[in-house]
């Protein structure tokens, strides 16, 4: 599973999983559209359930440029992990350069309600050179 998903951090028993992958068909070099699809797992290694309730990213191209992103939940849901048990999705990010980066948090509420924030790892956005 870990070599699946080569990125990942730990923040209070909360596992954030990440793997990427270069979408070419979706790209457009010549237009200077690269774009990219990363899943994450995060997996609740805690002993209560937890939900998740918004996140934040921080999106950085080869330019130095960096894009802020903060929203409700992810992929239109706010899910509730139970322990041991984890929760996946797949989601897309499009640069104007070949390469970049990506990180961030999310933002959880445990079973007592107590509200705390989990470290999304870094994790880079690298197109393949093309051969000429």
């Amino acid at each position: 599973m870990k070599s699946f998903f080569p990125h990942s951090a730990t923040t209070d028993d909360i596992v954030v999983r990440v793997a990427v992958s270069f979408l070419p068909e979706q790209s457009e070099p010549t237009r200077g559209r690269w774009f990219w699809a990363y899943h994450v797992r995060i997996e609740n290694e805690s002993q209560a359930a937890v939900q998740l309730i918004s996140r934040e990213w921080s999106i950085s191209d080869g330019r130095g440029g960096t894009h802020e992103v903060q929203g409700e939940g992810v992929v239109g849901e706010q899910p509730v992990i139970e322990p041991g048990t984890a929760f996946d999705y797949v989601s897309g990010c499009p640069l104007g350069t070949p390469t970049g980066y990506m990180e961030g948090r999310y933002h959880l509420i445990a079973a007592d309600g107590r509200g705390f924030a989990v470290a999304i790892p870094r994790f880079p956005l690298v197109a393949p050179a093309v051969a000429s």
